[in-house]
């Protein structure tokens, strides 16, 4: 079988090229620059690399008769009086067609040629990526559930990953223009880039990323779903990328050019190309999230799906719908003639058995509800062993009791911080015992008494910024801390500290190996406090039994 990738040296089809290397396949790698090309193929195997035009691609087809073209180019949103002609001369040799279209006025003009596409019996599918394809599968596994009103979604992609001059086009092209989606159940207008949505992307029991910034983006998924599922009320999709300084200045813009103030964006698209490909700064991890509002039984109920992908399996996702789509009709189960947009084209269980092999975790959260910790980690939280959720269900008032031993640093300014924030005095085999008050808002007091020096914090559900996570207080002090499980383990990890509400530097954050486990039916702790550039301040390891 032989497949034709227009594009093939680009983000998105060098990345789908690589996903299908193995896949018993004849790759043409094709485009202007044969060069780049040329590079792509000389990493693999049955790959040639053809020079092709779109202008023209209609003689490339003809000569070489692939049975499925891959439009990997784009933007896809300014392809002029004739946007269609590579899909026109698919339909003409009968080559089965795919895209990666991020343009939601040309996904949903793809209908057009339905009938034209099953009287040549080839499949023609547009808009095949996570958005709307994923977006469309998560839906679809909630519709299973309840019934779905109000959508909110979107993308962190990795700063790591590598942006395309021609999706950056399309995006500053946008920027500030106004943008078709839905709301309250009416066709709305709102403004690109310009509107923006904070979420922290956490499934349960993972680190989460840090608190991200969404500006809404215009996407196939915004006309596509709601036709597809016309009881939902309200549809919003953004992409929250980095640097954030970066992305509040392109904020900044949109807005500048929603109000007439600027001109249209897409000319920076070569200065914006360059600046984000080199200050590729940041944690190598990106991820997706879908929230959906809507009742269950009668009653309102809320449901966020969310996913995370480490390294270079995040960037990859995009091009992970084509892929699939290619193996099943290798394997002989194409998807039906037709022209329409790639909505329904994937399940989620599809989409778990290609995240299976790689860095990519997923989860869901309903409302929280029950203890602290409960709500924190969520479904994560009945993996713990029976020890840790029974500390972590205190109730109103529970008390622990065991023995310690604390290692305290020797220097001056080490032992000075650890006065200021009460840490315990220096001893082997100490007593301690641990009170906990849980007030009428759900805020816990951590009462740590060691050998009769007492420290006192605060923790509380951690709201805005703080999100998914737990809220320390020590005086002045408040700290995100991430509850991350790891095997029998409960990893406690700072996320970010403010002082009197105002953000620190991360970069001076303290740190340490810290986290909770069960031994021979006992409660254990291993805290680990040191600070950058001073070093070790306090750590303490010990048992606790219920008193």
């Amino acid at each position: 079988m032989k497949i034709l990738i227009l594009g093939g040296y680009g983000v998105f089809g060098g990345r789908l090229a690589r996903l299908l290397a193995d896949a018993d396949l004849d790759i043409l790698i094709a485009g202007r620059d044969l060069t780049k090309a040329q590079a792509i193929c000389a990493t693999q195997v049955r790959c040639t690399p053809l020079r092709a035009d779109r202008a023209t691609i209609i003689e490339t087809l003809q000569t070489h008769r692939p049975a499925i073209l891959i439009d990997a180019t784009g933007p896809f949103q300014g392809y002029g009086p004739d946007p269609y002609h590579v899909l026109k001369a698919c339909i003409q040799t009968r080559t089965n067609y795919l895209d990666f279209a991020d343009g939601a006025d040309f996904v949903a003009g793809i209908g057009a040629f339905d009938t034209q596409a099953k009287e040549t019996s080839i499949f023609a599918l547009s808009g095949a990526s996570s958005f709307p394809v994923l977006t469309a599968a998560v839906l679809a596994e909630m519709a299973k559930t309840m019934q779905i009103e109000h959508v909110t979604g979107g993308i962190a992609p990795s700063p790591h990953a590598g942006v395309g001059l021609n999706v950056l086009r399309a995006v500053l092209g946008y920027a500030g223009e106004p943008v078709t989606l839905r709301r309250d159940g009416k066709t709305a207008t709102g403004r690109g880039l310009a509107e923006t949505y904070r979420v922290t992307i956490a499934p349960p029991g993972a680190l989460p990323l840090h608190s991200t910034l969404f500006s809404l983006v215009d996407v196939p998924d915004l006309r596509a779903i709601p036709a597809a599922m016309p009881q939902i009320q309200t549809l919003w999709m953004g992409a929250g990328p980095l640097p954030a300084p970066l992305h509040r200045l392109l904020i900044t813009f949109a807005r500048l050019r929603a109000r007439g103030l600027l001109p249209n964006l897409a000319p920076l698209a070569p200065l914006a190309h360059l600046v984000l490909n080199t200050l590729k700064y940041g944690d190598h991890r990106g991820g997706m999230f879908v929230q959906a509002k809507g009742t269950a039984n009668g009653q309102p109920v809320t449901r966020i799906w969310h996913m995370l992908a480490e390294g270079d399996d995040g960037p990859l996702i995009p091009s992970m719908a084509i892929a699939a789509l290619v193996r099943q009709t290798r394997a002989g189960s194409p998807p039906a003639p037709g022209a329409r947009s790639a909505i329904g084209a994937l399940t989620l269980s599809d989409y778990a058995a290609l995240f299976a092999t790689r860095a990519i975790t997923t989860g869901w959260r309903d409302a929280p509800s029950g203890s602290l910790y409960e709500q924190a980690l969520g479904p994560a939280f009945a993996t713990l062993p029976p020890t840790l959720q029974s500390l972590h269900r205190p109730g109103k008032r529970a008390q622990w009791a065991g023995r310690a031993t604390v290692t305290r640093s020797p220097t001056r300014l080490a032992n000075l911080i650890a006065r200021i924030f009460s840490f315990p005095a220096q001893g082997a085999d100490i007593p301690i015992t641990v009170t906990f008050l849980t007030a009428p808002d759900g805020v816990e007091t951590w009462g740590r008494n060691f050998a009769g020096r007492l420290m006192v914090s605060t923790q509380e559900s951690g709201r805005g910024r703080n999100q998914h996570l737990i809220t320390e207080r020590f005086g002045s002090f408040a700290f995100g801390l991430a509850l991350v499980t790891d095997g029998a383990k409960l990893r406690v990890i700072p996320r970010r500290w403010t002082l009197f509400g105002l953000p620190l530097p991360r970069a001076l954050m303290p740190r340490g190996d810290s986290y909770e486990t069960e031994r021979n039916g006992k409660f254990r702790f291993h805290v680990e406090i040191a600070l950058p550039l001073i070093g070790p301040v306090v750590s303490y390891d010990g048992w606790l039994d219920r008193a």
